[in-house]
């Protein structure tokens, strides 16, 4: 598993081809470790295949959670894992050496934190993007964007047809779920209506009859609102044309666009960021109210509203400022306290629209598939960048990595008992992996440029692209210190459960594994 990964790290990979399983199309041409680790479903060995589907599903795990560094803790699980191989055949004891290497993992935890720097402009956020996905145009096109969208800002990135990258800027922030009609549409060739000064009513009713919305028209026009925007889950045709009319469209123009979100929870969420955002107070039909409820003071307000066919959008929401920031302390500390990934991208797409930055990136190519790899890969930098403008970066190409190799041979020459030194040993040899397993990948000899490196500051390194040292942070060859830390702590702790790991139950017939005893 690992092998078929290690040749995807460094700026100069090796691509690796994979067979497709359905269909007669060429074989997917891969550089994305955890894409790769994806693609090996089985393999023949029974007990092989257990130790494979675990390295699997510990890479993809990875993937999901920071976008990137499965190569580099691939490496690393596998010279850990193969070096306490030995140690054990050798007599030592697993379940004392596990101890030590967690031990070693919080001080290169510690290690790195120390070396963490900030990205400081937009030429940084551009040569992260290089390193992660070795494509210079769509890392321009990306740095351009996080630049401005910022660490949770909205990035929705899609295929499009043509064959360079475009990107387009959104103002304010936006939701799926569009116009409920095209007669409700100003614009009837581009499918949309935009509006100046609205109010909006902010809820999840369906508006079955005329006569459910009679009285909410009559309540805004005594409120002399002369533009009112319905957000609900739908609204019967009959319901429709009363908003057509032409006698009551000199009162008042009511344009209607769906409730965002497929799920309770999620509908929940977002009326309640666009009642923060607007100043109104969420209308839900499971409280028993209906559209005779609303007062004026339940309608929020925006400078601008917009509808398409496929989207609503509020720039310049009137809400209450402070209670909007305090949302948004809200939303970040709980975007904090979760650690699986998809708990925390529904926040951080709640904290990208509350927060005003939204993009959209649309990426072309040649071809369908090459557009497709092109798709993932953006969507996997974007991801790795979010973590580095939130947490700082690290001199990339392995080298911050290196650097921790200090603090541990301090450990080691303090150490006393065997099983610490051993598994000090170990650690000190894997850390050297990833920078040697990427000079290989780009046809350069490692042990030369460590002894040279070794002259100079903990940030030099090696230029994969030209053979020189540099200073990585001055050449902008830089990773993100999330990406890192996770990979490392990802790769010891796997390591060190596979170790301890005795016995393997393989069963006869899956099928009949959840049956009843």
């Amino acid at each position: 598993m690992v092998n078929a990964i290690k040749p995807t790290l460094g700026p100069l990979p090796r691509v690796v081809a994979s067979t497709r399983t359905v269909g007669d199309r060429p074989p997917e041409l891969l550089d994305d470790g955890g894409t790769i680790a994806r693609r090996i479903i089985q393999i023949p060995n029974r007990d092989e295949d257990m130790g494979a589907m675990f390295t699997r599903q510990v890479l993809w795990t990875l993937r999901e959670k920071t976008g990137d560094g499965t190569a580099t803790a691939a490496v690393l699980l596998q010279k850990i894992y193969s070096l306490g191989i030995k140690y054990i055949v050798a007599g030592g004891n697993a379940m004392l050496l596990r101890p030590y290497l967690e031990e070693g993992m919080k001080v290169i935890t510690q290690e790195l934190d120390r070396q963490v720097r900030y990205l400081e402009d937009r030429e940084q956020l551009v040569g992260l993007a290089e390193t992660i996905c070795h494509d210079p145009p769509l890392a321009k096109m990306l740095g351009e964007i996080m630049d401005i969208v910022g660490a949770y800002g909205e990035l929705d990135i899609r295929q499009g047809s043509a064959l360079e990258l475009s990107r387009d800027y959104v103002e304010g922030m936006y939701w799926e779920g569009g116009l409920l009609s095209r007669s409700m549409a100003d614009d009837e060739i581009r499918y949309r209506s935009d509006t100046t000064n609205a109010s909006i009513l902010i809820s999840d009713l369906e508006i079955k009859s005329p006569q459910e919305l009679l009285p909410l028209m009559e309540m805004a026009v005594q409120a002399k609102i002369d533009t009112l925007w319905l957000v609900v889950k739908s609204i019967s045709d009959p319901a429709i044309s009363i908003t057509l009319n032409k006698a009551n469209r000199k009162k008042i123009r009511v344009y209607a666009v769906k409730t965002p979100g497929l799920t309770i929870e999620n509908q929940m969420f977002a009326l309640e960021d666009m009642a923060i955002l607007t100043g109104g107070k969420p209308v839900y039909a499971r409280t028993g109210m209906t559209t005779e409820s609303v007062r004026p003071e339940h309608l929020g307000k925006a400078r601008r509203v917009w509808g398409d066919r496929y989207y609503f959008g509020i720039v310049g929401g009137r809400g209450d400022v402070r209670q909007l920031r305090q949302h948004i302390r809200e939303l970040k500390e709980s975007f904090y306290r979760k650690q699986k990934p998809d708990e925390r991208k529904p926040i951080q797409q709640r904290l990208g629209k509350l927060m005003g930055g939204s993009a959209i990136l649309t990426v072309g190519g040649l071809t369908k598939d090459v557009i497709e790899v092109r798709k993932e890969m953006a969507e996997r930098t974007a991801e790795s960048m979010r973590g580095a403008i939130r947490d700082g970066v690290l001199p990339g190409g392995g080298v911050a990595l290196l650097a921790c190799c200090k603090a541990l041979q301090a450990r080691l020459h303090d150490s006393m008992e065997f099983e610490e030194r051993a598994a000090y040993h170990i650690l000190l040899q894997a850390l050297e992996t990833p920078f040697r397993v990427l000079m290989e990948n780009a046809g350069l000899n490692p042990s030369r440029y460590l002894v040279q490196m070794e002259k100079m500051g903990e940030s030099s390194g090696v230029n994969a692209l030209t053979g020189e040292v540099v200073d990585m942070f001055e050449a902008g060859i830089i990773d993100s210190a999330t990406v890192v830390k996770t990979a490392v702590q990802t790769a010891i702790a796997s390591a060190a459960l596979a170790l301890t790991t005795d016995i393997l139950i393989h069963r006869r017939k899956p099928e009949e594994s959840y049956a009843a005893p």
